[in-house]
């Protein structure tokens, strides 16, 4: 039985936010997915980041940073071939490309989230922010997700505690496995919150900001921030998100 050949498809950045003749950092958002589907992107799940996107750009002008969404070849992982993986870093080389040697802070959620942590290890990446991972038992080769690459990258999970979707007890035992030999990770829990963390949406891009920002930028973490990447596990990987992050920040 022969095997079917894909779709002839090829990733793309959307356009960029901010002003991209002076840049001095990017964001690159990675949006969600599937396990497994050879059909085109989604739209839907590319949308879902430009909020993000744009307030990354608000709160960084000055700073010179643009943000791009990554659009993928295919909606699914698929398994071994992990194709998202392999679009971001086509989409690192292209940043590099167009900007130069600028810091890159990878952003994403649910399968995007994944891929980021996978993809941390491309000499551009200097942070890496996963909302809800989707993060399974075991990877495809029937061992631990891999969290060398992390090495020397800044790193913040979020995730909600009643997140159905993809197990918080999973984002939190890669974030134990990666503690030990990169004390720059932190986890984030959101209490009662879902998948797509809605509850606490504001308090969650508040945090992504100060994050993202503060890797690129070189400006000082808000207090639970630094607190969190200071602790020693398990304190610093279930920092809970206080209700009203973001609107008093005390640094």
């Amino acid at each position: 039985m022969t095997q079917q050949a894909l779709p002839r498809r090829d990733a793309r950045l959307g356009r960029a936010f901010g002003d991209d003749h002076a840049v001095q950092g990017v964001v690159l958002l990675l949006p969600g997915g599937v396990a497994a589907s050879t059909r085109g992107r989604s739209r839907r799940a590319a949308a879902a980041m430009l909020p993000l996107a744009r307030r990354l750009v608000r709160a960084g002008e000055g700073h010179d940073v643009a943000a791009h969404v990554l659009h993928y070849r295919y909606r699914g992982w698929n398994g071994p071939d992990a194709h998202p993986v392999r679009d971001v870093e086509w989409a690192l080389e292209e940043v590099v490309h167009r900007y130069g040697d600028v810091p890159v802070c990878l952003a994403g959620r649910d399968m995007g989230a994944r891929a980021a942590l996978r993809a941390a290890g491309h000499p551009a990446v200097v942070s890496v922010l996963a909302l809800a991972p989707w993060l399974p038992e075991a990877s495809e080769d029937g061992g631990e997700e891999p969290v060398r690459q992390l090495a020397g990258r800044r790193v913040l999970i979020v995730h909600g505690t009643d997140d159905e979707h993809t197990g918080p007890d999973l984002s939190y035992r890669l974030a134990m496995r990666a503690k030990k030999t990169n004390p720059d990770v932190c986890r984030f829990e959101v209490h009662t919150d879902g998948h797509a963390l809605r509850q606490h949406r504001a308090e969650v891009l508040a945090l992504a900001e100060d994050f993202a920002l503060g890797s690129l930028c070189d400006r000082d973490f808000a207090r639970p921030v630094a607190d969190a990447l200071a602790a020693p596990p398990p304190l610093g990987l279930r920092m809970p998100l206080a209700a009203g992050f973001g609107r008093s920040l005390r640094h």
